[in-house]
């Protein structure tokens, strides 16, 4: 009896599948979404939009945060295997689509290592151990080159050691926060707070423009942990867990630290670059004589939080792509998995190779001007990773439609219009990245990055469009590079069909109990 194609494990898949070690497990994936969710270099381009933010974040929490968590946890544990949201974006809407989106959704992590996170552990350090002086651009690239090529190496390293490094990610920003919060009790106490009328919680359309994409940004990541589906001891069960647990433990950990800088910071003064930084360092005075040790500690914790952020979102996406490769929707080269380590090798020295460039780049084009820098590396960042969610958030219709019979454990509740809901956020939210103000005030005072003069409009927005076109462009070239591949797969599925063979590796959808590499495609288009 020929076998449904679409339901096969081709000998490409299966090869790579079994160099995979599960050392993912239930409290793993936990910490690992903490960190994928929580990053602290976002804090302050949340806060220094005042008290409104604070409310903008709960109303996004519902709308977006919680459906999103809904959607992922459906998806998670009803297709499990390796490079979950390539494989999802692949089998909903083909290889073409899978290509392109997967390169947008691997090639931001890259440009955000390299950019924002190296340069917000930058400040950081020029602000603890440096007097607040700004780093000379030899100092600059000995701390940066060294911050990106750690994290590579952290996700180069067998998920049986890596995954440790995420936990201690998590119990950072665990310990950083919490300092923090209670920092800022006791300056209050000392100090006193300087005040927060009702009046700036009110939401505005204008605070809604300022903020929706930094706070969609923020709220993403539930879905990354499936990119290592296969190294999952338990998807079925494990993923709904940790979905849950860290949407509460990440509300709380952006929400009382925000509430905190609102605080003890004027509005005025709250910066994207250095807010959180430049809180820390305030309320940290109440420590007296033991202010510059306790603050550097700090500014340690704060280098190992963005450094995990990094490590984490390299984990996940470098896996991604590294399935894309040899499921024929990237260049085979980068398909392969090290035998010894059970991670994708080439993928990591690739994505090492992409965020020193981006650093270099970024420097060289904005005259080592950082808030400038921080500025415009973190649009296209986020531009580019929400596109990708354009295509990865409907596949679960599709995939509704086209698998009707693969065991779903966790069922999405009113997936209908929640997803609809979900791409209208995330459509607004891309055009008001690359134009800010749009609609409202088009790169008006109030929605320009730092850095950046009115008359610097158009300049903004080609920083912002030429790179996500530059992306898509790659992604079909990725595509057209994987035909050999494809072409290879589909013929091997054909003779397999005329054999009657078995599937080689698990089922759709088999979770815990084995599965084998990425759904195979029909065809080679």
């Amino acid at each position: 009896m020929a076998l449904d194609v679409d339901t096969k494990y081709l000998a490409p898949a299966a090869a790579e599948s079994s160099k995979l070690k599960r050392h993912f497990g239930r409290f793993d994936i936990l910490f690992f979404l903490i960190c994928t969710i929580v990053g602290v270099d976002t804090i302050a381009s949340v806060a220094s939009a005042g008290g409104q933010a604070f409310t903008f974040m709960v109303i996004l929490a519902i709308v977006f945060f919680v459906p999103q968590a809904l959607l992922f946890a459906e998806l998670g544990t009803a297709f499990p295997q390796e490079g979950g949201p390539y494989l999802w974006t692949r089998m909903a809407f083909g290889h073409l689509a899978g290509a392109v989106n997967n390169f947008l959704y691997w090639v931001t992590n890259p440009v955000w290592l390299g950019g924002t996170l190296a340069g917000a552990a930058a400040y950081a350090l020029e602000v603890f151990f440096n007097h607040g002086k700004t780093f000379s651009t030899p100092v600059f690239y000995a701390v940066t080159i060294p911050f990106v090529w750690v994290a590579v190496l952290a996700a180069i390293l067998s998920f049986r050691v890596g995954k440790w490094i995420t936990t201690v990610g998590a119990f950072a920003r665990f310990l950083l926060l919490g300092v923090f919060v209670i920092t800022v009790v006791v300056y209050a106490i000392q100090h006193g707070v300087h005040g927060l009328g009702a009046s700036s919680f009110m939401p505005q359309y204008s605070g809604f423009v300022l903020l929706v994409g930094v706070l969609l940004f923020n709220y993403v990541g539930f879905e990354l942990p499936n990119s290592a589906g296969e190294e999952m001891k338990n998807s079925t069960k494990d993923v709904p867990f940790a979905i849950a647990r860290s949407a509460i433990f990440s509300f709380v950990l952006y929400a009382v630290p925000i509430l905190g800088i609102l605080l003890v910071i004027p509005v005025d003064k709250v910066t994207n670059l250095g807010g959180f930084v430049d809180a820390i360092q305030t309320t940290f005075s109440v420590f007296g004589p033991a202010a510059p040790v306790v603050g550097g500690a700090a500014g340690i914790l704060f280098v190992l939080c963005v450094l995990t952020s990094g490590v984490t979102w390299i984990m996940g996406s470098d896996r991604s792509l590294a399935v894309s490769g040899y499921d024929g929707a990237a260049p085979r080269f980068l398909g392969v998995i090290n035998a010894r380590l059970g991670t994708p090798v080439r993928v990591n020295i690739f994505s090492g190779i992409v965020s020193t460039i981006v650093l270099v780049l970024a420097t060289t084009i904005t005259g080592g001007n950082a808030y400038k820098f921080f500025g415009a590396v973190l649009g296209v960042t986020i531009s580019t990773t929400l596109i990708s969610y354009l295509l990865i958030f409907p596949s679960l219709w599709k995939l509704r439609r086209s698998h009707p019979n693969v065991a779903r454990p966790f069922t999405m509740p009113w997936h209908r219009p929640l997803t609809i809901l979900l791409m209208v956020l995330l459509a607004f939210t891309v055009i008001q990245l690359m134009a800010p103000g749009a609609f409202y005030q088009w790169f008006g005072s109030d929605f320009r990055p730092d850095g950046w003069k009115a008359s610097e409009g158009g300049l903004y927005l080609l920083t912002e469009l030429v790179p996500v076109v530059a992306f898509i462009v790659i992604g079909v070239l990725f595509w057209v590079s994987g035909t050999k591949t494809r072409r290879e797969n589909a013929a091997l599925a054909s003779e397999l069909d005329a054999a009657g063979a078995g599937v080689v590796g698990g089922g759709v959808g088999g979770g815990a109990s084995g599965t084998a590499g990425p759904v195979s495609g029909s065809s080679a288009g």
